[in-house]
């Protein structure tokens, strides 16, 4: 089998599961040519847990977890089949009990994956699976387990990260999603962009070498961590696109950052 590309998407605002802007059609533009995969293995910025958890069910309950939004976006039905096997598979190539990675069915199909999937698989029809981000771990941790799952893309998984390398809610323009973008969140995204291209994921660990610009962008962890799990999945020689490259709400990049040439 083809290894499959690894994919993380900036997920932003649920508003985007029901706008046509240029991030949603980047999505759709994307689906078109990415290749069916057996299962979508979703690193959720949102599942937050001490210890890395993994969806092993084979239904996941959708979970609508924001507040404040239109009745529209909760009326949203997306629910395509888990994929026990290969949840089961992921949980051995973290490591397992030995490594704190365990089968966890406490959680669900949060809008980090269900937003993005809707676009990149429309019909549901593709199994998908969710990994959860350790907030007690460092991110070089995060890195060392992202890079496990490498077999997995050999397998037919496509890997994806959804989470926001600019994520400070704090600041943001939730009154205009097309606000000018903050400088320090423009100058940060650029780091990780030059460190993406060169290959640099120690850069992207250690990403509190770009000062004030980090501390605005990643005021928390969760949303920085699934671009790590990606990051350390690219091969030797292998090529890497930003489908999407614009930012909302002043202060959220929504950056994508594919892995391998799609279809």
């Amino acid at each position: 089998m083809t290894r499959m590309p690894a994919l993380f998407v900036g997920h932003g605002s649920p508003l985007n599961t029901v706008l046509d802007n240029p991030y949603t059609r980047s999505l759709r533009t994307l689906s078109r040519h990415l290749p069916r995969p057996a299962a979508v293995c979703v690193v959720s910025a949102h599942w937050q847990t001490d210890g890395t958890r993994v969806s092993c069910q084979s239904r996941l309950r959708q979970i609508h977890d924001f507040y404040g939004f239109p009745p529209e976006l909760y009326e949203i039905r997306y629910a395509p089949p888990g994929h026990p096997a290969l949840a089961r598979r992921a949980v051995e190539v973290l490591g397992g009990k030995a490594e704190a990675v365990a089968c966890d069915d406490s959680w669900g199909h949060d809008h980090a994956g269900w937003a993005v999937l809707m676009h990149l698989f429309p019909q549901a029809d593709v199994p998908a699976f969710f990994v959860s981000v350790d907030m007690a771990a460092p991110p070089a941790r995060h890195a060392e387990l992202g890079a496990r799952l490498a077999p997995l893309r050999e397998e037919g998984v496509l890997v994806l990260g959804s989470g926001n390398g600019v994520h400070n809610l704090a600041a943001a323009d939730f009154g205009n999603m097309d606000a000018e973008p903050d400088p320090r969140g423009v100058r940060f995204d650029g780091h990780l962009r030059d460190a993406l291209l060169a290959g640099d994921l120690d850069a992207l660990v250690d990403f509190h070498r770009w000062g004030a610009d980090a501390a605005y962008a990643v005021p928390t962890l969760d949303h920085y961590l699934p671009l790590l799990w990606v990051a350390a999945l690219r091969g030797f020689g292998e090529s890497v696109s930003f489908p999407c490259e614009v930012f909302q709400n002043r202060s959220v990049s929504m950056r994508s950052v594919l892995l391998g040439a799609p279809g």
